[in-house]
């Protein structure tokens, strides 16, 4: 008898953790089966790890890729090539991670059916990009290596983001092959993947820790004779300009962007306060949005001496941003403070339904709105008495600073220029790289004068 009771309560704790193992399966099914569908390595979704079904348009519906039997890209070569990096290339050697992202929306599924087919081969992904913008942009930099992006720091909409070199996913080159180095770095999206030695476009960030924490930082004034020694004997080092400034204050220092005197205001900041407001301004720290991480920059002043905790406020020593993440920051600074957080896909649709719809998303406050406005009025300065508001569309208030990041080994430096647009008409932050261009200013603001001409037609038309 004991032993028929025994069984019986052991058939029982069986059976009750069959059911729960079976509610706890349907419950775990039901809350992420659309991620399980599209996750990656699923035929029913991708290809070679980038997405493998659907259609992908610009903002105003011209079909970027259409994924049937097979991908095939925009009958236009440019563009092809210029929006190569955000949809990826047949054998997946370039990862599209901000579309592929929103696979599950573009499969067409329901927790009942499964995937199902809504009459189309998979849904419809709009992106925010403009191929005129994206186009202009691949153009300017006329095979130069680089990136290139333009977004609404009111929206969050990315209009324009140009990753070079790229290559015609219809007519691919022997990159392995390749001895030139031409393609060096071909698979990498360098807007979100790649982070460069800053130069003097760090001289904002080291501003704004001036501003908001020096008393009396208005009131000063640095002197500069085109170097500034510390240290003695065989431990001397130096901060050096192209040439002697004389007295400035701190928005003429920006504007004449004079590393003797950031040396100087480094010393009021201090170290202390700069790695606090490195970290505040979050221009070090990867940028999240549709599925894509970016890279990590770095400021690390650990063991630094005073030339090179100096050099780090200008934007040398072992500083990188990465440029996705020091556009937004420039977005902050025309927003008062906070970043509209990019994005790059604007809605999905399978069939009639929407299944995705974007939101823009504000982010916390980096620094206040006085230190934001007085950082855009010294922008608007550089723009309008050293750089030239005629180099820009007609206008625009274009506020913006350049840069010419040292490489040292050699090399001709990277040009730099990231700023933004104050308009209420046209909200457009923008960073602009490119590699071993030369001075910034000279390099970076041609290009950048078409692409914002066309990142303002794509909004016009609208």
């Amino acid at each position: 008898m004991n032993r028929v009771t025994n069984r019986t309560w052991l058939m029982a704790l069986f059976i009750l953790v069959l059911v729960g193992g079976m509610l706890f399966f349907l419950g775990d099914y039901w809350m992420h089966a659309d991620q399980w569908i599209a996750s990656p390595g699923s035929p029913h979704v991708y290809n070679n790890t980038n997405l493998g079904c659907g259609t992908v348009v610009d903002r105003s519906g011209n079909v970027l890729l259409d994924i049937g039997t097979e991908r095939s890209y925009s009958e236009n070569t440019t563009t092809r090539k210029s929006t190569l990096h955000w949809l990826g290339d047949r054998k997946g050697f370039i990862s599209a991670a901000a579309v592929s992202h929103y696979a599950g929306s573009m499969v067409g599924f329901d927790r009942i059916n499964g995937i199902y087919d809504s009459g189309t081969e998979g849904g419809v992904a709009e992106l925010t990009l403009s191929v005129n913008a994206q186009n202009t942009a691949y153009e300017a930099m006329n095979g130069r290596k680089g990136t290139v992006a333009v977004y609404n720091y009111k929206t969050g909409q990315i209009l324009c983001a140009v990753s070079t070199p790229t290559f015609d996913p219809d007519n691919v080159p022997d990159i392995e092959g390749d001895t030139s180095g031409a393609w060096e770095g071909v698979y990498l999206n360098r807007f979100t993947q790649s982070t460069y030695v800053p130069g003097s476009i760090f001289k904002v960030v080291t501003t704004g820790a001036a501003l908001d924490c020096v008393p009396g930082i208005y009131d000063e004034s640095f002197l500069c004779t085109g170097r500034i020694q510390y240290g003695e004997g065989e431990h001397v080092a130096t901060v050096t300009c192209e040439r002697a400034h004389g007295t400035m204050d701190l928005k003429s220092a920006l504007a004449n962007s004079c590393n003797c005197a950031f040396a100087q205001i480094a010393e009021l900041v201090g170290r202390q306060n700069m790695e606090k407001y490195v970290e505040q301004f979050q221009v070090v720290e990867p940028l999240k949005f549709d599925g894509v991480t970016t890279a990590r920059g770095n400021y690390n002043i650990e063991g630094a001496g005073a030339a090179s905790f100096a050099w780090s406020c200008i934007g040398q020593h072992s500083n990188t941003i990465n440029p996705a993440r020091f556009m937004t920051f420039m977005g902050a600074i025309a927003n008062g403070g906070q970043a509209m957080e990019p994005y790059l896909m604007a809605q999905v649709k399978n069939g009639e339904e929407i299944t995705y719809q974007a939101e823009g998303k504000l982010s916390d406050r980096i620094m206040s709105k006085e230190v934001a406005e007085t950082l855009k009025a010294y922008l608007r300065s550089n723009v309008k008495n050293i750089y030239g508001d005629w180099k820009f569309p007609g206008g625009l208030h274009v506020c913006g600073k350049s840069g010419t990041s040292q490489l040292g080994g050699g090399e001709r430096s990277n040009a730099m220029f990231a700023g933004f647009v104050d308009d209420e008409r046209y909200p457009l932050a923008f960073i602009c790289v490119v590699e071993n261009g030369g001075y910034g200013s000279a390099t970076c603001i041609p290009v950048l004068s078409k692409v914002l001409s066309a990142c303002m037609s794509a909004m016009d038309a609208a």
